[in-house]
């Protein structure tokens, strides 16, 4: 029973840290974000945040590897929507991208996330991002939608480009004006794939 508290106290107070860090990283950015303040927000030490974390660092892979599984789950929810799979893997890219406009994600994900953790493709997020990429490309080349192209590569660099892409939108000086640029070439690239 005391066992189980503890779990239950520790995951709890790993969720406040994580919320806590998310807001912080969003309005001040990662460099700026204050681990005494963020820790004395939600009643804990800087102990528990080295704790459940290692470090700031780790904070800061744990609040990306949260955004960038909300941001699948919303590009797939959107792709769902589209009438086939050729349809859903441009809607889910297309997705993807666009929420390179959303500050939360263009501050933590796109600009903090690879200026402190390195190469995106590394995130374990993003293997879970080109899973999905390598089961639809497969399903897609499987039932003739797209030409006998290699799957892992054909996957790895349409998840890159959407990736790129995003990255491309959310350091541009003016994102708005750099998004339909950015789907619009996303979408050719991937058209050329198909049968």
């Amino acid at each position: 029973m005391a066992a189980r508290r503890r779990a239950e106290t520790m995951e709890q107070n790993r969720e406040k840290l994580i919320a806590a860090a998310r807001k912080a990283f969003a309005e001040n950015g990662f460099a700026a974000a204050s681990m005494d303040e963020l820790t004395a927000q939600v009643g804990l030490t800087r102990g528990a945040l080295y704790h459940n974390f290692g470090d700031k660092r780790g904070l800061l892979a744990a609040v990306v590897a949260q955004l960038d599984g909300e941001m699948a789950r919303r590009a797939k929810e959107i792709a769902g929507a589209a009438e086939d799979g050729w349809n859903q893997l441009l809607a889910e890219g297309s997705a993807y991208i666009e929420m390179a406009l959303d500050p939360e994600i263009q501050r933590i994900v796109l600009l903090d996330g690879p200026a402190f953790l390195g190469d995106p493709s590394h995130w374990p997020s993003q293997n879970a991002c080109l899973d999905a990429t390598r089961n639809a490309v497969s399903e897609l080349v499987k039932d003739r939608v797209l030409k006998p192209v290699d799957i892992e590569a054909a996957a790895r660099l349409l998840n890159g480009a959407a990736l790129n892409a995003a990255l491309w939108v959310a350091a541009s000086e003016d994102p708005q004006a750099t998004l339909p640029k950015a789907i619009e070439a996303f979408s050719l690239m991937a058209e050329g794939l198909r049968q």
